[in-house]
C-alpha cells in the first residue's frame, strides 16, 4: 500500500510520500514514489505515484526517457508548455501502459492500476497540482479541493481537513502532514517509514527544501508522541457519558 499527499499552499507546494511497497506480510521492500524533474529557471515538476509497482516505475521510466531524447520524435514533458500539457502527456503514458500490461494476456486493467499527483510550475505559467487517474484523465486541485492524497488516505485526512490553511508556511505544512502520516502508520502497517519530504516555493522555479525522514528522526519522534498525549489529554477532558 502507499500513503502520498500533496499540498497547495499560498507560498508554493508540499510533497510527502511513504515509501513502502508489499506483496504479503513476508515481502516488504522499500522504493522511493516521489521524482522530480527541474530545468532550473524554466520548470520543476514533482510526481507521487500509487499503485501496481511495476506500472508507476514503467510509466516513470517512460517519462524519463523521452526527457532526455535528443529528437523530438517523442513528446517530453521538459519541452510542453504548460504543467496542463504535462499532466496530459502523464495521463497519456498511464493509460499506454496499462493498456499494453493487460492486452498481454491479462483480463482485468484493474492489476495494473496507478494514480499520481503532480505539481510544479513551467515558467510563464501559474503553479499547479493535479491529481492523474489510471483512465488517463486528471483533476486539479482548487481552492475548494486544495490538496490530494493517493493510497491510504482514510486514516491520515481528518487532521488535513480539519487543520490545514493556504496561509500556513512550510514549516506548520510539514507539522501537519507529519500528524497525517503518523496516524495512517500506525492504523495500517502496509504504509511505512522512511519518508520523502519536499517543498517547491511559487516562482521559483527549481528544486527546495528535500528530506527524507527515517525511524530515528528525532523530530518526528516529538511529533509522533506528542500527538498520542495531545489526544489522550483532549479526550480526558471531555465530559464523561453518564446513563439518564
Amino acid at each position: 500500500m502507499t500513503y502520498c499527499v500533496g499540498l497547495r499552499l499560498n507560498k508554493g507546494l508540499v510533497f510527502m510520500s511513504d515509501t513502502r511497497t508489499n506483496a504479503g506480510v513476508d515481502n516488504i521492500s522499500t522504493f522511493r514514489k516521489m521524482y522530480t524533474w527541474c530545468a532550473p529557471g524554466d520548470r520543476l515538476m514533482t510526481i507521487m505515484a500509487a499503485g501496481n509497482l511495476a506500472t508507476t516505475q514503467t510509466v516513470v521510466s517512460m517519462l524519463e526517457e523521452h526527457s532526455k531524447a535528443a529528437e523530438d520524435r517523442q513528446p517530453s514533458i521538459m519541452k510542453v508548455p504548460s504543467m496542463f500539457e504535462v499532466a496530459r502527456l502523464i495521463g497519456e503514458t498511464v493509460r499506454e501502459v496499462i493498456k499494453t500490461a493487460s492486452d498481454n494476456g491479462h483480463q482485468s486493467e484493474s492489476t495494473f492500476s496507478a494514480t499520481f499527483i503532480l505539481g510544479g510550475q513551467v515558467a510563464g505559467g501559474a503553479m499547479r497540482m493535479f491529481l492523474i487517474y489510471p483512465e488517463g484523465n486528471f483533476i486539479e486541485a482548487t481552492d475548494d479541493n486544495p490538496f490530494f492524497q493517493i493510497g491510504e488516505h482514510k486514516y491520515g485526512k481528518p487532521i488535513l481537513v480539519r487543520a490545514y490553511d493556504p496561509d500556513m508556511s512550510f514549516e506548520m505544512a510539514t507539522k501537519l502532514l507529519y500528524v497525517s502520516f503518523d496516524s495512517t502508520l500506525k492504523s495500517n502497517l502496509s504504509v511505512g517509514l522512511p519518508l520523502d519530504l519536499q517543498f517547491y516555493e511559487l516562482d521559483s522555479l527549481t528544486r527546495g527544501y528535500e528530506k527524507r525522514v527515517v525511524a530515528t528522526d528525532p523530530y518526528y519522534s516529538k511529533i509522533s508522541d506528542g500527538w498520542s498525549d495531545a489526544l489522550r489529554t483532549a479526550f480526558n477532558s471531555l465530559p464523561d457519558f453518564t446513563r439518564d
